[in-house]
């Protein structure tokens, strides 16, 4: 009888133990806002209703779209990087930035139309929390943003060390939880009757 040899399992959690400390803060602080908008909404349903009405329901659609797309990019870059293609791990995370532009396009066109048609944050408790709850989200968009463009500089190293790996994980996951806060976000608002 031979004895087989089971290789030691080799997965782990992405990123160091600081970065996903702070991920679940960042979800706790996101979770007591959804709390807050849902207890708001029971006191006035049909101010939130019809408010919710002139939202564009097409650009949430498309926003979301363009966040899943930019996490399938960042995904598709990891494993470039760590099969050691640099130059498609390159050109996927340039494609997630260039997602994360187009959904601040879209944020910005989406606050400028609401703004025009009168639909500010002092028009009634919908939009202040709409414009506090996207608003907050965008500043993430934008930390991503940033977060993403570290990713870049080193899917040009020949290399990466350990310290470096786990920093470009801890970034790709920030950009994941930037994508997940989205789906509720966009739930919330933009569905949700």
């Amino acid at each position: 009888m031979t004895d087989t040899v089971t290789p030691p399992d080799t997965r782990r959690i992405p990123g160091e133990s600081g970065t996903w400390v702070f991920l679940f803060g960042d979800m706790l602080v996101f979770g007591a806002f959804f709390v807050t908008f849902l207890v708001e909404r029971a006191k006035a349903p049909e101010v939130f209703d019809v408010a919710r009405t002139t939202l564009h329901l097409g650009v949430g659609v498309l926003n979301t779209l363009v966040l899943l797309t930019s996490s399938l990019l960042v995904v598709l870059a990891l494993n470039a990087l760590r099969a050691g293609a640099g130059s498609i791990a390159t050109r996927a995370v340039a494609g997630g930035i260039a997602c994360g532009l187009v959904f601040i396009a879209l944020k910005v066109f989406e606050y400028v139309s609401l703004a025009a048609a009168g639909h500010g944050p002092g028009a009634n408790d919908f939009y202040l929390y709409y414009f506090i709850l996207t608003g907050l989200h965008l500043f993430h968009v934008c930390l991503g943003l940033a977060a993403l463009s570290f990713v870049l500089t080193q899917t040009r190293r020949a290399e990466l060390t350990a310290t470096r790996t786990a920093l470009v994980e801890g970034a790709a996951c920030f950009w994941h939880l930037v994508d997940l806060l989205w789906i509720f976000l966009f739930a919330l608002l933009y569905l949700v009757s």
